[in-house]
């Protein structure tokens, strides 16, 4: 192939059906199929995929009986076309949605406790000057975040950067720990416990974030620690209405965040257990792609959230 200069697209004249027909393939792993998905002919894509490959000077699926599959040349560009796609799509979802009126479109993904009532307290602020602009907030854990990130699914996110990822392709600028806590139901036989015991706590059922969540990880160290057998009885579930349900019905403990706990655990309904040392998980933070530059909307929701971040430290 040799070293593509930097203007390679033009000279092999990169069309969007290209990036279309590269995603769809992917999708598919089928000409046939990735054709009459974009409405054309088996022959067409086939000599618009031969085309591409032709120009680059590289084989981008392998062929075989059953189909196509992408090789690594493929894989990239797969990566990168999936990228354009999106953006173009949030393109036109902002130009739609100044055409009407509004003040356009942010996407943002974030963990837990910050979409609580940080991110929260930004949205109702922006929307008092921006009234017309559409927010939409994704939770999820910061290892599935961060890929959509990249993938251009969101503006920016509120998140933690897992090992693994290249932290040069991120700017991040941190928020501050998540303090983490233990909730009962209000009648639980520890509820009225001034001092609890690790192992006196592993003997009840507990419901928990999957292993190698991060939570998880806190609460298994802490076992690791004090020497502490783990419970015998876990529900596995990302979910904390889930595994506050859960709680609610019987005497299954959980461990979530202290905000968490704080908007959701009605002091009617469950008790947050006095645990003598202090828990906490890693700092998390807003996090954007080094690269991208924001749109109006989404720098200004940004903006917002750092006075809020600011005002938050100033009153420490």
């Amino acid at each position: 192939m040799g070293q593509l200069p930097a203007d390679w697209f033009l000279r092999v004249r990169l069309k969007l059906r290209h990036l279309q027909l590269m995603v769809a393939l992917d999708d598919r792993r089928n000409l046939h199929r990735a054709a009459e998905h974009l409405g054309m002919s088996q022959p067409a894509a086939s000599k618009l995929l031969g085309d591409l490959e032709t120009q680059l000077g590289v084989t981008l699926f392998e062929r075989h009986s059953r189909g196509v599959s992408p090789n690594w040349y493929g894989e990239s560009l797969i990566r990168h076309a999936r990228n354009i796609l999106s953006e173009l799509q949030h393109a036109g979802d902002e130009l739609n949605a100044l055409e009407s009126g509004n003040a356009g479109v942010v996407a943002v993904g974030t963990v837990m406790a910050p979409a609580v009532t940080l991110l929260a307290g930004a949205i109702e602020r922006v929307h008092r000057d921006l009234p017309g602009l559409k927010v939409g907030v994704d939770v999820d854990v910061s290892k599935r975040l961060v890929p959509r990130l990249m993938a251009g699914e969101f503006d920016f996110a509120i998140t933690r950067i897992p090992e693994g990822f290249p932290s040069e392709a991120f700017v991040f600028e941190e928020i501050g720990e998540e303090a983490l806590c233990f909730v009962c139901r209000e009648g639980h036989p520890l509820a009225g416990v001034n001092r609890l015991d690790l192992a006196a706590m592993t003997a009840y059922p507990w419901a928990l974030q999957p292993p190698g969540a991060l939570m998880r990880q806190r609460f298994d160290h802490l076992l690791l620690q004090h020497g502490v057998t783990p419970p015998g009885q876990i529900v596995d579930t990302p979910d904390i209405l889930v595994a506050l349900a859960l709680v609610a019905r019987s005497d299954t403990l959980t461990v979530t965040t202290r905000e968490v706990a704080d908007l959701l655990c009605a002091p009617q309904r469950f008790r947050i257990l006095p645990f003598t040392e202090s828990l906490s998980v890693q700092p998390y933070g807003l996090v954007s792609l080094r690269k991208q530059r924001l749109s109006p909307g989404a720098a200004r929701l940004m903006g917002t959230l750092r006075e809020l971040i600011e005002h938050q430290r100033r009153s420490r």
